[in-house]
């Protein structure tokens, strides 16, 4: 249990650093890709720390608010 609790922890880290990394290629700040996406400044702060696991709705809003398709934002990203 407590292994994948790790490893589910290590997915949520690696898809946040992908959402930053792609927001700050775009000059975003977290607030301009939270306007965009339709959340919650907080909650972008949250997932890109990995603290917050996103539903699949909502990573298509992530990934329509930064431009890209939902398969670039978890590409190579293993569970």
């Amino acid at each position: 249990m407590a292994r994948d609790r790790t490893r589910d922890r290590a997915v949520a880290e690696a898809f946040g650093a992908r959402v930053r990394e792609l927001r700050l290629e775009r000059g975003m700040t977290q607030e301009g890709l939270a306007e965009a996406a339709e959340v919650h400044a907080t909650f972008v702060s949250n997932l890109e720390r990995g603290y917050r696991v996103p539903s699949l709705p909502t990573v298509l809003r992530v990934a329509a608010g930064l431009g890209v398709s939902a398969g670039r934002l978890v590409d190579g990203i293993e569970a």
